[in-house]
């Protein structure tokens, strides 16, 4: 076996396993269905028809684009609010024993319950769809921000002290650094709790967005075109997955690097 041959065995082998499964779930719908004349249970191929019939058109940009918008927009908000929120909190020890009950109290509420209050004080455009996502996605963020600044390792911040790294440098090179596997894995809640809101958001007084198609096709008995926005809700998923991986890998790139060293 030639050199790139045994480097190439391990790529094939990922993405084998990686849509093994799919694949698998994929025939055993089209077999569950084969011969089927059920309305609400199409094909494979009639909803990958339907598809790129409903979503390769003026739907994408009318609807794809601006859920596209506000998940990013959302997410990036509550990345931002959250980091520097969790951050004050967890490097304040009075802030945090002061803010701890309401912290909790707002966070279990679910987001959905505050839609009808949201749409009374922000109407139903944009700025409260916008307000729907951050109320949810903004405390995994927060918490695990808070976690992991509270988490440095003691000689850690001793030591950074004794070399009179402290302010805005501690935070940058020392704190930060060292929460990051914290806050990246609320960052990856974040980004699948946004997906979700995004949709619940546009289900309400809405007039474009991907949760505002997917609720006329089923009131429309346009159930293959419902499907079908499923499958693209799932493969967006699947994108922003992929992508967070990649920034995970070169944020954490140390990290890693540390845990396969632990594995041997």
């Amino acid at each position: 076996m030639t050199a790139l041959a045994r480097s190439l065995v391990p790529t094939l082998r990922t993405v084998g396993l990686a849509a093994g499964l799919p694949v698998l779930l994929v025939l055993g719908w089209g077999l569950a269905t084969q011969g089927s004349q059920s309305f609400y249970f199409p094909g494979p191929a009639t909803v990958a028809r339907t598809f790129v019939d409903t979503w390769f058109g003026p739907a994408f940009v009318q609807d794809v684009l601006p859920s596209l918008g506000r998940f990013g927009a959302g997410v990036a908000l509550s990345i931002v609010i959250g980091i520097v929120a969790g951050t004050a909190i967890g490097t304040t020890p009075w802030l945090r024993e002061l803010l701890e009950p309401m912290l909790e109290f707002f966070r279990a509420v679910p987001p959905v319950a505050l839609v009808p209050v949201l749409m009374l004080l922000l109407g139903i455009g944009d700025s409260m769809k916008l307000a729907v996502i951050v109320s949810g996605c903004v405390w995994p963020v927060l918490l695990n921000t808070v976690e992991g600044v509270r988490g440095v390792d003691p000689v850690l911040t001793e030591t950074s002290r004794s070399y009179r790294v402290h302010g805005a440098l501690a935070l940058r090179y020392v704190i930060l650094p060292a929460a990051s596997p914290r806050i990246m894995a609320g960052i990856r809640l974040c980004l699948s709790i946004g997906l979700i809101l995004m949709v619940i958001s546009e289900m309400f007084a809405a007039s474009s967005g991907l949760g505002y198609r997917l609720v006329y096709f089923q009131r429309s008995f346009m159930i293959a075109e419902m499907w079908s926005g499923i499958v693209l809700l799932g493969l967006i998923g699947v994108v922003v997955a992929t992508i967070f991986g990649f920034v995970d890998r070169r944020v954490l790139h140390w990290y890693h690097g540390l845990r396969e060293v632990a594995r041997g």
